[in-house]
């Protein structure tokens, strides 16, 4: 197969799915890693995609921000994984807030099969989140059983089905939390968590701040996206939640800042 034969498959792989991993293409065309690797950096240089950490994803601008419904349907087992993961910390009794995001829904649906879901308060500005858990909440109250409470927060509404805006801010400036899950449209180890959308960046900054421990929940296509502006750094972090081994620079930044990076592995 010709190298532009290679690439077009790959383009088209990138267009259907969102992102591809080096080792999927390896099986499928039958070709060394060394040689995808090779496409993938050919694509890069012509602007048709985006190198990630283990592939390639569709390219973004740095303002560019994907609709909630674009984004939902990639990576799902893997957020499924992380979701799951990153729930598994929370006991009975905690107060909770999710960021929106399609990593922090699949946080939502883990925390509704909690034993003690009923015990919990959750905040979210994501309109899919709670949507979520109020469903959960409701059969609950159908079936005779305990539920819990779960906070919607006001403001206008993004592409990413988020509630942000000044109005969000203020709702969340007296709010404190045992565990602030945040979902991010991008990861650089020296800059943090990033997102396309000013407003969201600033909401997101006012959820970190009512965590007493904030839990970043990426899959790994977010590895070396960037996004217009960061609103959490590395060093806020207590533990990073994602589905794949990381580069080296975030690995060692997780020893530098001292924050778990935990894998939500297959098994």
């Amino acid at each position: 197969m010709l190298a532009r034969q290679r690439q077009q498959q790959i383009l088209a792989a990138v267009n259907q799915h969102g992102g591809v991993r080096v080792a999927e293409m390896v099986d499928q065309l039958g070709v060394s890693e060394m040689t995808i690797r090779r496409d993938i950096t050919s694509l890069v240089r012509r602007g048709l995609v985006a190198r990630v950490h283990g592939g390639a994803v569709a390219p973004s601008r740095s303002a560019q921000e994907p609709a909630f419904a674009l984004k939902v349907g990639q990576h799902q087992t893997e957020k499924a994984r992380i979701g799951a993961l990153a729930a598994s910390r929370v006991e009975a009794g905690d107060a909770v807030a999710l960021s929106a995001g399609t990593t922090t829904l699949a946080v939502a649906r883990a925390l509704t099969a909690l034993p003690h879901f009923a015990t919990l308060t959750v905040i979210t500005n994501s309109l899919p989140a709670a949507d979520v858990l109020h469903q959960a909440a409701m059969q609950a109250r159908e079936a005779g059983r305990p539920a819990p409470t779960v906070v919607l927060t006001g403001g206008e509404r993004t592409p990413s089905d988020a509630l942000v805006g000044p109005a969000t801010a203020d709702y969340l400036r007296d709010v404190r939390v045992d565990w602030v899950f945040l979902g991010a449209h991008g990861f650089d180890p020296t800059l943090g968590l990033m997102t396309p959308n000013l407003q969201e960046a600033s909401t997101n900054s006012a959820l970190l701040a009512t965590g007493r421990s904030a839990v970043a929940v990426l899959d790994s296509s977010k590895w070396g996206v960037r996004g217009l502006r960061t609103f959490c750094r590395a060093e806020d972090l207590a533990a990073l939640v994602t589905d794949a081994q990381p580069d080296e620079e975030t690995l060692a930044a997780a020893a530098t800042h001292d924050f778990s990076l935990e894998i939500a592995s297959h098994d």
